[in-house]
């Protein structure tokens, strides 16, 4: 694709058997983008729909060259669906959106005005300030919410809306895997970009129901994990492994030294002992965490990692029209 005939804004929606939402989608986004002086295209990602939905996308295709589509496999996740779009869209600005109409396509012109407005901001995530969800789904998020900002130090009321709009080298930096996608506003305010948060219009689920089930608690906790050792320590592994070695080195100095008191000064035997086999295998763990600190150290200096700066850039390169329509 030339650079002339790129669009300025392009617009991702993950969806899986979305058949009945799909049409609605299509007319409102085409409304929406009416309102916008800029040239944009929809790209929608069937992740594994078992439905008709393909043959719906497909179709709209072909009668408007503006709209796009790709199809996984199977079902790999939203965050896959998101990194398969990511590497397609040819549009300088990205707005992503569930297909499943909660997402109001209304909003698009709002979130997009920040991003270039008197203040820009590099991204700007969706507030569902009236969340039209069960309580079974907004209470889990509330408290998803306020731990999400307490570890990664961005506190936002809504960290996991699926309605945003970013400039798209944000979306190419960040880290797009497992339950990632959950976390993308912390990953970019990590990398240095300007994040903001703006309510929006959220609306009830019609058609379809949710594909995410309370498994999704459990895998989103473990990939805080990953958020917490990329954002903190992924410049500096040797302060986490490091800090855990000396952490556990400590302890097992203080747990040895007191049985060499009590072996010394007592006639009482410390040979078996469960506490000496706690203080060994603590030093052992020790040794085995400051190693590993020093080889991630040594292998980010062989391959340059560490002179990886982050920096706010107005242009990107974007990936060539691979994506196959209809």
């Amino acid at each position: 694709m030339t650079e002339s005939a790129r669009p300025e804004v392009s617009l991702l929606a993950p969806a899986k058997n979305e058949q009945q939402n799909l049409p609605q989608l299509f007319a409102e986004i085409r409304e929406a983008m009416q309102q916008q002086n800029r040239s944009w295209e929809l790209l929608v990602v069937d992740d594994g729909s078992t439905d008709d939905s393909w043959r719906m996308i497909a179709e709209q295709a072909r009668s408007d060259p503006r709209f796009r589509g790709i199809r996984l496999r199977r079902n790999f996740g939203k965050a896959a669906a998101l990194a398969a779009g990511v590497a397609e869209v040819h549009g300088r600005l990205l707005v992503t959106l569930d297909a499943d109409l909660q997402d109001d396509p209304a909003e698009i012109p709002r979130l997009l005005d920040e991003l270039d407005g008197a203040e820009p901001a590099d991204l700007v995530s969706g507030y569902k300030a009236q969340r039209q969800d069960p309580l079974g789904k907004r209470l889990p998020s509330k408290v998803f919410n306020w731990i999400t900002g307490l570890i990664t130090g961005l506190k936002l009321a809504d960290h996991n809306c699926g309605l945003k709009a970013a400039r798209t080298e944000v979306y190419q930096r960040v880290p797009l895997y497992g339950e990632l996608h959950r976390y993308i506003p912390a990953l970019a305010h990590q990398l240095g970009y300007r994040v903001r948060e703006l309510a929006v219009h959220h609306r009830p689920r019609v058609h379809g129901k949710s594909n995410y089930g309370l498994e999704r608690y459990v895998r989103g906790a473990l990939d805080l994990l990953t958020v917490v050792t990329l954002t903190r320590y992924g410049r500096r592994p040797a302060h986490l492994f490091g800090g855990l070695g000396l952490l556990a080195g400590t302890i097992g100095t203080l747990v040895l030294l007191y049985l060499s008191g009590v072996w010394l000064f007592t006639d009482q035997s410390i040979g078996t002992r469960p506490l000496l086999t706690l203080g060994i295998l603590l030093e052992i763990f020790a040794v085995q965490m400051v190693s590993l600190g020093l080889l991630a150290e040594l292998v980010l200096h062989r391959t340059g990692r560490h002179h990886d700066v982050d920096v706010l850039v107005s242009d990107h390169t974007t990936t060539g029209d691979r994506a196959q329509s209809g």
